[in-house]
């Protein structure tokens, strides 16, 4: 993706909140890509969603208008109710992160306004692209991050 100028502060740096937006919008093509449906037919079919209810975010190394980064995302954890994302935004080359996102979501029945159990199917879809890594917290996660960004 290419950063955009009008996303961009006064000196040229990727306005925080902008992170935010294209890592979502890039969240969402990636569940498109890869888990075969969108978040508005998959809504439509079942009645239900997915809402935040938890963000963690931590900027790494600023980004710069009409720079080229690489957006990632994987599932970390999936759970009856609750599921953990988490999304990187690196340089074009991928050796520098940019961001890193945990966001906390909620499987959610928008008929009942309740939390709602996530369907079999679904829990075993996501649960197919289930991510393992080794930090258990995201202040961990962003600190390995840090290092890996002074070796570059």
């Amino acid at each position: 993706m290419k950063i955009r100028f009008s996303d961009c502060d006064p000196i040229g740096h990727l306005n925080n909140v902008k992170y935010l937006e294209y890592m979502l919008n890039a969240r969402e093509d990636h569940v498109e890509a890869f888990y075969g449906f969108t978040y508005e037919e998959y809504t439509r079919r079942t009645g239900c969603t997915w809402i935040t209810v938890q963000n963690e975010i931590a900027y790494l190394k600023e980004v710069r208008y009409n720079a080229k980064v690489q957006i990632s995302s994987k599932t970390l954890e999936v759970r009856d109710r609750i599921s953990k994302i988490e999304i990187l935004m690196k340089s074009e080359d991928g050796k520098t992160i940019h961001a890193v996102l945990w966001m906390t979501i909620i499987y959610f029945n928008l008929k009942t306004r309740k939390s709602a159990v996530h369907p079999p199917e679904t829990k075993e879809k996501f649960e197919k692209f289930l991510v393992n890594i080794e930090e258990t917290s995201f202040a961990e996660r962003v600190s390995s991050f840090r290092k890996l960004n002074k070796q570059n």
